[in-house]
């Protein structure tokens, strides 16, 4: 069972949940502004990829909470720049929890062993629910609280650089060309947020170009 948002780590994530198992996809949209772009994304990795399992929820919970400027319209999205050292305002809170329950839930009726999610800690725009401490902590949960309790959420990516994970993607053939990271436009990436700055240096530190098309290229 792979969560795919549709972005770079979890493409990679799902490229290497495929060459391990037969691997099952979940995608969750939550209101954010480049849901319906990232719904395509994670549809056209899973064709690429031959995942033919798929599960595509839809959460009201967070759009409804707000509180960040990926699902709440009154807040603008920073430039990378801008941010300072605090957790940013892209921040959704407690996101990742509400992706993994429904994942675990599925595995469980699945009767899947292993959830893989992308979460990565180093180069990361340090969210507190991508800290491998975090990861520990809920498979405490999932261990409790499923039935034979043998559910285990991995984290291939959490310790590694994104320079690393854009060069492990492309030994896995990885089809970067379908992702999207940007957390503003649906269209062409903006190349200014910070999950477009992040993913540019990696492509560059890689020495690799990034395949999809950004806004001024």
């Amino acid at each position: 069972m792979v969560l795919l948002s549709g972005g770079m780590d979890s493409c990679v994530c799902a490229a290497l949940a495929v060459r391990d198992y037969e691997a099952a996809a979940v995608h969750v949209s939550y209101g954010q502004r480049t849901e319906e772009r990232e719904r395509q994304s994670f549809l056209a990795i899973c064709r690429r990829l031959n995942i033919h399992d798929k599960l595509m929820v839809r959460n009201e919970a967070l759009k409804a909470i707000g509180g960040s400027a990926l699902t709440d319209d009154g807040i603008a999205v920073p430039d990378s720049e801008a941010l300072g050292h605090d957790v940013p305002v892209t921040y959704v809170p407690f996101r990742n929890a509400h992706f993994l329950a429904v994942a675990v839930s599925w595995a469980e009726v699945m009767g899947a062993g292993k959830v893989y999610i992308g979460a990565v800690e180093p180069d990361s725009s340090g969210y507190p629910d991508c800290r491998p401490a975090y990861y520990q902590a809920f498979n405490e949960v999932v261990k409790t609280g499923t039935k034979e309790g043998r559910i285990e959420v991995v984290t291939p990516l959490i310790a590694m650089r994104k320079a690393e994970i854009v060069r492990l993607g492309l030994e896995l053939g990885a089809p970067f060309d379908l992702t999207w990271s940007c957390y503003s436009r649906e269209d062409r990436a903006c190349g200014l947020c910070d999950s477009c700055v992040l993913r540019l240096r990696a492509f560059e530190a890689a020495g690799a170009r990034d395949p999809i098309p950004y806004a001024g290229a």
